[in-house]
């Protein structure tokens, strides 16, 4: 491990032996953070102690040195409004609770379940809706894994299993085979998803033990990639885009609209371009889950659907994700019916311009 003091400049993947101490490495000190982009140090920073700052140096390389307001920074910067107690946020906004019949198990869509195979994430994202989730509670144990696999069998009716968490990929490789090779085992089991943010935010993961891992999977590997601005995608991360497509694992994208981040249609139209680029589909545009402490993140159901019309202008069809927003104890992820919030006469006056 090395030292980040003095350091202007995020260290290269050269500076650590392999991508597990390169997570080691994270940066959880914001005098160290603010020290690598070239910022001024708040003299009372707020630093909370149960979601503290946690972000690794390949995704602070990405963002603009002195510029306060970069939108890669603003998505992991502990901010005080945090503290603030908001009437409609909730530390459960999912009710995931009641989706838990057993450790490590959220069966709320009929016929996929999620499995929280880790707490651990390489970055707290500050909106997080899983940061007051309760991991230690539902981590399975190795010879837990079994209850889970035996709940999957006893439920024909499941055809996907999407490994979450926290992020499946800090699981190290032999831990993540394990997963990979009990769930294979199950014959009504199509599709393994796997939603992640690690590729994004430390690329080396993407070792060629894990591309071997997915090549030799007996299942169809989904990724669920989650990038909310086109600055996180950089020529690293194509690349082992491109590594992971080679290997037979099907790339999608999620965002969620961010006020102050990606709030407007051109950021998300570039980032839709841009994702394509990398071979990457768009797939769902969230609506901010509303997660205690990220409040100040929110944009109402009218301003999303004002930019997403926009975003429909500027792109093809195959282009645009699907606006959607997840409600607790609902089966499936809702739809914005973003034919509430049209202005059809300036969409008329504009046509004939």
């Amino acid at each position: 491990m090395i030292s980040t003091k003095k350091l202007h400049i995020a260290p290269t993947m050269a500076d650590f032996d392999d991508w597990q101490s390169e997570l080691a490495a994270a940066v959880s000190d914001i005098h160290a953070l603010f020290e690598l982009l070239n910022l001024p140090t708040p003299h009372t920073p707020y630093a909370p102690k149960k979601f503290p700052l946690r972000v690794p140096h390949a995704f602070i390389a990405k963002m603009q040195q002195g510029d306060m307001n970069d939108p890669l920074l603003q998505q992991v910067l502990p901010d005080i409004r945090e503290a603030l107690p908001i009437l409609g946020y909730d530390t459960d906004p999912l009710a995931e609770n009641h989706h838990n019949p057993i450790k490590g198990l959220l069966h709320k869509y009929r016929s996929r379940v999620l499995l929280t195979v880790t707490g651990a994430c390489a970055v707290h994202c500050r909106y997080c809706f899983r940061q007051h989730f309760d991991y230690a509670a539902n981590q399975p144990s190795t010879h837990e894994i079994e209850h889970v696999v035996n709940y999957i069998h006893q439920h024909p009716e499941i055809d996907e299993v999407l490994l979450s968490g926290g992020d499946p990929l800090s699981l190290n490789n032999k831990r993540l085979a394990l997963w990979l090779d009990k769930l294979s085992g199950i014959a009504h089991i199509s599709t393994i998803r796997l939603h992640t943010r690690m590729p994004v935010v430390l690329p080396n993961r993407i070792d060629e033990p894990l591309l071997q891992l997915f090549a030799n999977c007996q299942k169809r590997l989904v990724m669920v990639l989650h990038i909310n601005h086109p600055n996180e995608i950089d020529d690293a991360f194509i690349a082992k885009c491109q590594k992971l497509k080679d290997a037979g694992v099907i790339l999608l994208n999620q965002t969620v609209l961010l006020s102050g981040i990606n709030d407007n249609a051109d950021t998300l139209a570039r980032l839709s371009h841009a994702l394509f680029d990398a071979g990457i589909l768009p797939y769902y545009l969230h609506i901010l889950d509303k997660v205690q402490g990220a409040a100040h993140f929110d944009l109402s159901i009218e301003q999303a659907a004002a930019i997403y019309w926009q975003l429909l202008e500027l792109l093809p069809g195959y282009l645009v994700p699907k606006l959607v927003q997840e409600l607790p104890n609902r089966p499936f992820k809702t739809p914005i019916d973003i034919h509430r919030y049209v202005d059809w006469q300036k969409f008329d006056q504009k046509s004939n311009h």
